[in-house]
């Protein structure tokens, strides 16, 4: 199960050099908890950089500074280096990529390097969920198959 098959292809970033109270704006605008930093390309595309989340925002700044949020550039929030997962990755090394650097969202790139979408821990919980309720199903279909076969 290639990765690129569950991401949100819907993503919404910003360049390192907006404002930190961009960033929440437009976060609160498309209802989400995180923007993925992006460079753009000579080809139309856009290079991930980073990524920032609500989160980022309410413990590293809201929290520890008095600074005016307006002049502080998302940039500069990055703690650690970006990882990203190729789209033809497999579900399980995804899960296990996030498992081992403690973070709840990838960005998602294509053969080029260029973002592609974003996957986040609820999309996949909701994607095993599916397999397993696709597992209870078998089981009980199977059970019926055998009692509609023997005879009573």
């Amino acid at each position: 199960m290639a990765i690129g098959e569950y991401c949100c292809r819907e993503i919404v970033a910003i360049t390192p050099s907006e404002s930190v109270l961009v960033a929440a704006r437009l976060m609160r605008e498309h209802h989400v908890g995180d923007l993925v930093l992006v460079e753009p390309t000579d080809n139309q595309g856009f290079l991930p950089v980073g990524i920032i989340t609500d989160r980022d925002i309410v413990l590293d700044l809201i929290a520890n500074t008095e600074g005016d949020l307006s002049r502080i550039a998302v940039g500069d929030l990055q703690r650690r280096e970006l990882l990203t997962v190729h789209e033809q990755e497999d579900v399980f090394a995804v899960i296990a990529k996030m498992r081992q650097a403690g973070v709840r969202r990838l960005p998602v790139v294509d053969d080029r390097g260029l973002l592609a979408g974003i996957i986040a821990a609820d999309d996949l919980v909701g994607v095993l969920a599916e397999g397993l309720q696709d597992l209870a199903r078998l089981t009980t279909y199977q059970g019926q198959q055998e009692s509609s076969l023997r005879p009573e």
